[in-house]
């Protein structure tokens, strides 16, 4: 990419498509590290897991600890204003009558994909993560993780700079992790809010339940799956988080009711934006506009 700059900067735009779907791949190694999946020692997980988060700009304590949390409670509806689960959260249809016009109108800014898939992710990558900004007091490890990736990423930036040129690293650097934050929100937002998922009151949700029918099984073509490192097989990932995700396919494979299981096609999944709220009557969710009618 840097070689290209000299010669047209659209081919380094083109590459740099390349370029973002092996970082999503670095990040999902980095993501089943922090699992303890992808090595059988702990302190290697740790450490990979770690030397990925300068490569993606996160840190990966803090990341770790916070993702930890949405596998406790993922399409629960009696725990979602905790604020730990970032990836699946929505207001019933009840709920959403219930606000004020106002209220409403932010509710639906909030969800709306410009903000949350195109806007939203390069800011929480490239800033957010730079400091703090939601890590609990007592959570000192992992406030140091942010400070480390921050002064990591820092050094490595400056260092990149100082022999190619500040300008060049933007040029290259900045479309990457633009294009990798969004396709990976999207990737992980997706497969738990789409039409025909389900969202379980507390005695009703179990891990098994949840990970069958709050999670799907997103069928991409053979390319895409080997670049999202097979997380498609959500549903598997969620029945046991601690498989690795070169064995997540192999899994899926193995089991007797397939049919059951919640299948979006690449279609499907990128229409599923239009879906924001839940309606318990009808046991799946559905646009703003429905939730009108």
């Amino acid at each position: 990419m840097y070689f290209s700059l000299a010669v047209s900067y659209w081919i380094t735009l083109g590459l740099s498509a390349l370029a973002a779907g092996l970082l999503v791949r670095i990040f999902i190694i980095q993501h089943d590290c922090g699992h303890g999946a992808f090595f059988r020692s702990k302190w290697a997980n740790h450490a990979v897991g770690s030397f990925c988060g300068l490569l993606t700009m996160t840190p990966y304590a803090h990341w770790r600890r916070q993702h930890a949390g949405h596998h406790d409670m993922w399409n629960n509806l009696d725990r979602r204003e905790t604020g730990v689960d970032i990836y699946s959260t929505c207001l019933t249809v009840e709920e959403y009558k219930a606000r004020s016009p106002r209220a409403r109108f932010w509710y639906r800014m909030g969800r709306n994909p410009l903000i949350t898939l195109v806007l939203l992710p390069p800011v929480i990558f490239l800033l957010l993560y730079r400091v703090p900004f939601d890590t609990p007091e007592g959570w000192a490890w992992e406030r140091f993780s942010v400070h480390a990736t921050t002064a990591g990423v820092g050094a490595i930036l400056i260092l990149m700079g100082s022999l190619i040129g500040f300008g060049a690293v933007a040029m290259v650097q900045l479309p990457v992790i633009v294009i990798a934050s969004m396709i990976g929100v999207w990737l992980f937002s997706v497969q738990h809010r789409f039409e025909n998922v389900a969202w379980l009151r507390g005695t009703d949700w179990s891990v098994r339940t949840a990970a069958l029918r709050g999670s799907s099984y997103l069928h991409l073509p053979r390319v895409l799956q080997w670049f999202t490192g097979n997380i498609g097989f959500h549903h598997i990932h969620h029945l046991n988080a601690r498989i690795p995700n070169y064995l997540l396919e192999a899994c899926h494979a193995e089991m007797p009711d397939q049919n059951e299981i919640p299948t979006l096609t690449l279609g499907a999944a990128l229409r599923s934006h239009r879906v924001s709220l839940w309606d318990e009557a009808l046991g799946k969710m559905v646009t703003f506009r429905a939730a009108r009618a």
